[in-house]
């Protein structure tokens, strides 16, 4: 090695900077050969390594680190069946739209073409479980791998990525002045006036509104609008498992969490409803055919993102853009006087019983 590659910063130190780049606190795995070099470019940053007894352990924290915080969770294994013990923290990460980093030691590319110890190829079995999945085998590539990675992990709706970086691509000096990428926040996106119009006079029109209340509102920091709309507008709110806590406990219009097992008084109250407002909603939360199963309620979809298709949730009406300031619009174009009866009574009826 010459000496000016001595002086190069390796693959695996522009990928520890570019984690610091990305604003990374936390990073959680095994250290093992394959990623040692991995391990001591952390171990000159400022990112706290947590070590962890298993690796399954290590995305689960990564996975909650995400859903908590909203930034990319980090976990790290070396090859083989370490890499695969990421696999079902990573799945639950994704499914649920937590944003994680997944990254996996390798073999050198050297031997990737011959029976190896303990080679498997990671990017095939993270791709199903994944949004985007990436070998390193460039030096110069790093930098945009791992930039992609996060922007795919944190954009809606988050989930899960994974890099896969050989121990030889590790090692390898990276062109002179390669860094990390600059990281832009992308603005937010406002909904169309014509498609607030539109929310605003279903509501309006409805005589037993009821709002559901999803995941995205936790992401969309829409607590505090949803709390307002509601009250201003008298509309029972039922939230999914994912969005407890998104309407204070005690407000006289949170109807609590709708479950997935069993029928309870929040069914009920779904039953009779005519209009369904669903804000910050996915279908995985709680399934359409649990509480539309003939598909006769009237939906309007309130979210960052357009309504996945679904032929028992098929939105009226679609509100895509900044939930928050969706909310604000909506209620400015329309009103209701009358209190949800028998929604209140049904609450009642909770409160005694709890």
């Amino acid at each position: 090695m010459s000496e000016q590659e001595k002086k190069q910063s390796t693959v695996a130190e522009v990928l520890v900077k570019c984690l610091e780049n990305e604003g990374v606190k936390y990073v959680f795995g095994i250290p093992g050969e394959e990623n040692l070099d991995m391990m001591n470019a952390l171990e000159k940053s400022d990112i706290r390594v947590i070590v962890v007894r298993h690796e399954q352990g290590a995305a689960f924290m990564a996975d909650m680190y995400g859903r908590l915080t909203g930034k990319a969770g980090v976990c790290f294994s070396t090859l083989g069946p370490g890499a695969t013990n990421l696999i079902t923290g990573t799945a639950d990460a994704n499914s649920d739209g937590a944003p994680l980093i997944a990254i996996t030691g390798q073999v050198g590319t050297e031997r990737m073409h011959i029976t190896g110890h303990q080679f498997l190829d990671l990017t095939k079995m993270f791709e199903p479980i994944t949004k985007r999945t990436k070998m390193v085998v460039r030096p110069d590539t790093v930098g945009e791998i791992v930039r992609l990675a996060f922007k795919y992990a944190e954009s809606e709706k988050p989930g899960a990525t994974h890099i896969d970086l050989p121990v030889n691509v590790a090692k390898m000096p990276v062109p002179e002045g390669e860094k990390p990428l600059h990281k832009k926040t992308a603005p937010k996106e406002y909904a169309e006036l014509d498609t607030v119009q539109d929310a605003a006079g279903m509501i309006f029109q409805a005589k037993n509104p009821v709002i559901l209340a999803g995941s995205g509102v936790v992401r969309g920091h829409a607590s505090k609008e949803l709390t307002e709309f509601a009250t201003k507008l008298k509309i029972p709110v039922i939230n999914t498992m994912m969005a407890k806590g998104v309407i204070p406990f005690d407000n006289p219009y949170s109807i609590w969490t709708i479950g997935i097992p069993q029928k309870d008084y929040q069914n009920k109250i779904m039953e009779e409803a005519d209009l369904v407002i669903a804000v910050g909603y996915d279908i995985v939360e709680y399934a359409p055919a649990k509480w539309n199963p003939e598909g006769k309620i009237d939906i309007v979809h309130v979210d960052m993102r357009p309504a996945h298709i679904n032929k028992l949730y098929q939105p009226e009406a679609e509100v895509v853009g900044d939930i928050a300031d969706a909310l604000v619009q909506i209620g400015r174009r329309t009103s209701r006087r009358q209190e949800p009866e028998r929604a209140l009574e049904i609450k009642q009826m909770m409160v005694e019983e709890h």
